[in-house]
């Protein structure tokens, strides 16, 4: 539940005391396998046992970061494998996420495209997303700096709200960052 000192009509509000409360019933998180992106998920899987939400894994294959043949295509067995590493990625965060923390709302998601307008605008219009919870940064810094994060543009750009995980669970700031 987040805080909200002003809210003019949306639904889902409710208040407790003086202070409004935003219920979130359906979380996108976008996993990339870095370390901010296992933050923003244990923060969502928090976010999610109090709102009794539901959670969307998303995993975006970028093809661009990969090699082409002569005839300027991908390999079809380098996607094929490309899409089932991403699945046993995400079925292995699920399994994680049952175990450890007792939560079993989750769908696994793999998609491919760019990871800015898939996470920001496609997906959430699709699956009726109302949060996205992201990690600070990724994996990819050299893209980061010639055009841009992922996160900013999806802080920027994004359907529904977008939380950026900074922190770790406990809201110590994230070591070596």
């Amino acid at each position: 539940m987040v805080k909200l000192s002003y809210n003019k009509g949306g639904n889902n509000i409710g208040k407790r005391g003086n202070v409004m409360l935003q219920e979130y019933r359906n979380i996108l998180v976008p996993m990339d396998g870095s370390d901010e992106a296992e933050l923003a998920l244990a923060k969502a899987i928090a976010v999610a046992k109090r709102n009794q939400a539901h959670i969307d894994l998303l995993n975006i294959l970028d093809t661009k970061q990969y090699s082409y043949n002569y005839a300027g295509l991908i390999d079809g067995d380098v996607i094929y494998k490309m899409s089932e590493d991403a699945q046993d990625y995400l079925e292995g965060i699920v399994k994680r996420a049952k175990e450890k923390d007792g939560f079993t709302d989750i769908t696994i998601h793999v998609r491919f495209g760019s990871p800015k307008t898939v996470i920001a605008q496609d997906f959430p219009a699709e699956h009726h997303n109302d949060l996205i919870m992201i990690g600070a940064t990724g994996l990819n810094a050299v893209e980061r700096v010639l055009v841009g994060s992922v996160t900013e543009y999806v802080n920027r750009h994004a359907l529904p709200d977008v939380l950026v995980v900074k922190t770790e669970l406990d809201n110590h700031q994230i070591l070596g960052k």
